[in-house]
């Protein structure tokens, strides 16, 4: 008899409410789905949240634009992000609003115990504020252009004079810097956590915490002339979603401390100095690790605006495919760094990796199976070496996959899949099956066996890249439900011989350029 599944709490940042989803918004939400797809197909007790951040006085002003109020604004905005996650085939577990009630409660409880322990006072703000950041800055952060000061990301900072409650972020510094010592894998990657700790140790000022001059933010309890700051609010998300403070003590205590924060390289400080902050003022446990990924530039460009040059989610997978999409963003560059989206890259990984590598191994010994052993699992005699030595290493393959996901090194654990499919593929041409129909035809049954195994074990664990894909060819395996997790994978649970298959069909078509495009994303 099994115990309870161990839990794994997985969340993306929750998306900034003033525009559309882009590349970038898929890429974090991606790489949490794959892993949080993982850990289930791994027997975890996986919540994986998402949502959207809709607070603050960019959406207060983004509203006023459109003539219409914030409410209503941040509905149609937010909705823009689920559809996104449903387009996308991502299996988050809830979609979590910070204009929800339930956040609205958890945030003003985490208010009220930093408030008691004393680790927020009331005092006042004058300083740059950027209103497009959501943050404050030093003058010594500020760059001149032209005359005007700007803040370190270029937005436009104006001085902002007014009270403003205050986070005791200064007497945490020594404690934050411990804390990073502790726990090793907090952040990652290495390079991020050096940014962390040089920041750290260069000193921190109170952090202001409250905001006076508008009013689209969670009331601070007891002075409602406040509202809170973005970051505090903010956060808090990650809570809320798991029973904070007490709508679900068993599920508070079940899935928190959370197991990962995805996030992109440029929230990373409010991740990891903020916010672990503000847990340990109020005697909860921080986060377990916190991963800054990297950012997209198209064909060596950086993406913005007013370049036009903003990749959108929907053209990608309407062109090339939803798996081969997903496929693509976390196959082609180490995770953690920048990547460059180029089409012919993506071209070259669906037609060579995909199509000829992957479709073409299941395509052709299925078809062989379908043709020479009476379209059922062929039966086998015994083993050679080189059986053996291809099939133990599809056995031994999770360990590797394992370990390269609970590091978040997505293009490894990938690149060990397709050196098996590799491994598989020269199998197939050294054993040359279809010559032995006549000269050796249980040989050919072996040999065919042992391929349609390390399809089997292919086809498992590339579910969580690329699930609707998978799913077909296992299917085409005859595999049912309950024999698709990562506890089926090796020996005692070996294809049968005699099971019926169907007809085999191809899963990944090569991407043949439309008459008339050029080589341009």
């Amino acid at each position: 008899m099994t115990g309870p599944k161990q839990p794994y709490y997985i969340t993306t940042p929750i998306y900034y409410v003033n525009d559309k989803p882009h590349i970038g918004h898929a890429y974090t939400s991606l790489s949490c789905d794959v892993l949080a797809r993982f850990k289930r197909l791994d027997g975890y007790d996986v919540m994986f949240l998402t949502g959207t951040d809709e607070h603050g006085q960019k959406v207060d002003q983004s509203a006023a634009a459109r003539g219409i109020d914030p409410q209503t604004f941040t509905d149609q905005i937010s909705q823009n992000f689920r559809d996104l996650a449903a387009h996308m085939n991502y299996s988050n577990d809830d979609f979590i609003r910070t204009t929800e009630n339930r956040h609205k409660k958890a945030c003003q409880a985490l208010w009220k115990t930093l408030l008691d322990r004393d680790e927020i006072y009331l005092g006042s703000y004058d300083g740059w504020y950027s209103v497009r950041d959501e943050a404050f800055y030093g003058e010594k952060e500020l760059i001149v252009k032209d005359g005007v000061k700007l803040a370190p990301t270029g937005a436009p900072v104006e001085w902002v004079s007014e009270p403003s409650y205050f986070f005791r972020l200064s007497a945490w510094a020594d404690r934050l810097l411990k804390f990073y010592d502790d726990n090793p894998d907090f952040i990652a990657p290495s390079s991020r956590r050096n940014e962390v700790l040089s920041f750290v140790k260069g000193g921190l000022r109170d952090l202001s915490v409250s905001r006076t001059s508008f009013k689209w933010g969670v009331p601070v309890p007891g002075d409602e002339d406040h509202v809170m700051y973005v970051w505090l609010d903010a956060l808090t998300n990650y809570l809320t979603a798991v029973g904070y403070p007490d709508a679900d003590p068993e599920k508070l205590a079940t899935y928190w401390p959370a197991d990962l924060h995805m996030v992109g390289k440029d929230i990373l400080r409010f991740h990891a100095v903020y916010w672990p902050a503000f847990l340990m003022a109020a005697d909860i446990a921080p986060p377990k690790r916190v991963f800054a990924h990297g950012w997209w530039t198209n064909e060596g460009q950086k993406i913005s605006k007013s370049l036009g040059n903003v990749i959108d989610p929907y053209d990608l997978t309407a062109r090339y495919g939803l798996d081969q999409t997903r496929y693509f963003l976390l196959r082609e560059v180490p995770f953690g760094n920048d990547g460059d989206f180029a089409h012919q890259s993506m071209v070259n990984r669906m037609n060579s990796e995909l199509a000829n590598d992957y479709g073409n191994l299941c395509q052709r010994v299925l078809s062989m199976i379908g043709k020479n052993c009476d379209g059922k699992v062929p039966a086998h005699g015994d083993f050679t070496d080189a059986d053996m030595t291809i099939l133990n290493k599809a056995y031994g393959l999770l360990d590797v996959v394992r370990g390269q996901f609970d590091a978040q090194a997505f293009n490894r654990a990938i690149d060990a899949i397709w050196a098996l499919i590799g491994d598989a593929n020269r199998y197939v041409d050294e054993m040359a099956p279809w010559g032995l129909k006549k000269t050796d035809p249980t040989r050919m049954e072996t040999v065919l066996y042992v391929l349609a195994e390390i399809i089997r074990h292919a086809g498992i664990l590339t579910q969580p890249l690329m699930p609707d894909s998978s799913a077909k060819i296992l299917d085409q395996l005859s595999l049912g439900e309950g024999d698709r997790g990562f506890a089926c994978l090796g020996p005692d649970h070996a294809l049968v011989s005699g099971t019926e298959l169907p007809k085999p069909s191809g899963v990944f078509p090569r991407y043949v350029e439309p008459e008339g495009e050029g080589e341009t994303a």
